[in-house]
């Protein structure tokens, strides 16, 4: 590849990320509107309500598997890895993590966890292409 095709998929995570926080703010500022909980609970982490709690979660999830992701594409750039194969695999590793954050945020735990499956199978493949190239180069 000659060009920035393996940092897309990296970009799209990060608007991911950024859609749920977004999320967050508008799901914390309607449960303090509706009186459910004040402010200072989200400071404190006491007793965040499910509606946001759920969100913050899946935030959280989201600086798991892919910060070896993001490391791990970065290292395909630099040694000249990032072919078709890999770019190919970047997005479905993606692609399985916006679904794994929908159902998560909708509470289909067997969808979810079919989902985190397909993403770290994917992201094993990646470190395993990576090491193969290496080995052979």
């Amino acid at each position: 590849m000659t060009g920035f095709e393996m940092f897309w998929p990296l970009m799209a995570h990060a608007f991911l990320v950024f859609c749920l926080y977004a999320l967050l703010v508008m799901r914390r500022a309607s449960v303090v509107r509706s009186g459910k909980v004040e402010r200072i609970a989200f400071r404190e982490n006491l007793a965040e309500p499910e509606e946001s709690r759920v969100v913050n979660r899946t935030i959280a999830n989201q600086f798991e598997l892919p910060v070896l992701f993001y490391a791990l594409s970065v290292l395909l750039f630099i040694t000249e890895a990032d072919n078709i194969v890999a770019v190919v695999l970047a997005w479905i590793f993606v692609a399985a993590r916006y679904v794994q954050a929908a159902m998560q945020l909708i509470g289909n735990l067997p969808l979810r966890r079919l989902f985190f499956m397909v993403g770290f199978a994917t992201l094993f493949l990646m470190w395993l292409w990576l090491v193969v190239w290496m080995a052979t180069s």
